[in-house]
């Protein structure tokens, strides 16, 4: 009887971590991402024109103001301090709510947002970063380019990030898997939701189609901006109070609109505190929110600043 020999043992895998990147992302996808990034921009250039004009209501103003609070606070509240940093815990039904609201943004799904984001604390400011402005060098053309790429420009890069690496936990969770791959429906219900209302509201095809230039388009298009100047602006010009291992600053004329993102100096000094304006008159109506969540019962083990951290934070700047 012949005894076969073994095969050789495989050699062991390369210790290391996983890579940052996984693969590029399709071309019908990237195309999306243009439309989806011109479109509202193109609809923002109009505005000022079209509301001198004729097609500006009060209906249109209150459905943008409400819009904006839904998906804005969906991002901030959900995607960014929720999904990304873990500065409270969430009940179910407050998660499920959280990971739609920030969709209907349309700054990609849940997982896309949050893995990215995620990256960009891993390696902020430095390679890997998939949007700082420090990435080309200091000089002023280098920082006009860096600009540009972390507004915007990094939007159209087709690298994925790795969501196996840094979003495992969402991959196992049902509901958020499930509610990206909802992600084309809430960009629809987003779009014409406002629209709908509009025109059911006014009993006309002019009151949808203003309410979807304005509640639809331009909410989109301002949120974008605001959000994207959080990568750009908050990581060039302000102030750094805090002892930060980045170029995070704060930006007080940014707060309201951004909900309190914009004080991002202290988020970068402590990334999963549920409070980014921590200091006197620094509006966070993110961080209100939260707190109205923590009293119905909503949000526990809630991240909040406390007197000893922040001396500790400011002592190091």
């Amino acid at each position: 009887m012949t005894i076969e020999a073994a095969p050789p043992a495989p050699a062991p895998p390369k210790s290391g971590p996983a890579p940052v990147t996984e693969g590029i992302r399709p071309t019908g996808a990237a195309v999306l991402v243009g439309v989806f990034v011109t479109v509202p921009m193109l609809a923002l250039i109009a505005a000022v024109p079209f509301a001198w004009g004729w097609g500006l209501t009060g209906l249109d103003i209150a459905l943008a103001v409400v819009f904006y609070l839904i998906s804005g606070l969906g991002v901030t509240v959900g995607f960014h301090r929720y999904f990304t940093h873990g500065s409270f815990k969430a009940n179910r039904p407050l998660r499920i709510a959280l990971a739609v609201a920030g969709s209907v943004a349309l700054q990609g799904g849940v997982l896309d947002w949050t893995g990215d984001h995620r990256r960009h604390h891993a390696f902020s400011d430095k390679e890997g970063d998939p949007h700082s402005p420090w990435l080309y060098g200091t000089g002023p053309a280098a920082l006009a380019k860096g600009f540009w790429h972390s507004h915007m420009g990094w939007l159209f890069d087709r690298d994925l990030t790795n969501r196996k690496r840094f979003i495992p936990d969402l991959l196992a969770d049902k509901d958020m898997v499930k509610i990206q791959k909802l992600f084309p429906w809430l960009v629809v219900a987003s779009l014409l939701g406002p629209a709908l209302i509009g025109g059911l509201v006014t009993m006309s095809f002019w009151g949808a189609f203003t309410a979807f230039f304005w509640a639809g388009l331009v909410r989109v298009a301002f949120l974008h901006h605001v959000t994207w100047s959080i990568n750009s602006i908050c990581h060039i010009w302000g102030e750094r109070p805090f002892a930060a291992r980045d170029r995070s600053a704060n930006v007080w004329w940014l707060a309201v609109f951004s909900f309190g993102e914009s004080w991002h100096n202290l988020h970068h000094a402590d990334p999963t505190c549920a409070r980014h304006g921590v200091k006197r008159g620094q509006i966070d109506i993110s961080a209100m929110l939260i707190r109205g969540f923590e009293r119905l019962g909503w949000a526990t083990n809630v991240r909040w600043p406390t007197t000893r951290r922040l001396e500790k934070l400011s002592k190091a700047a």
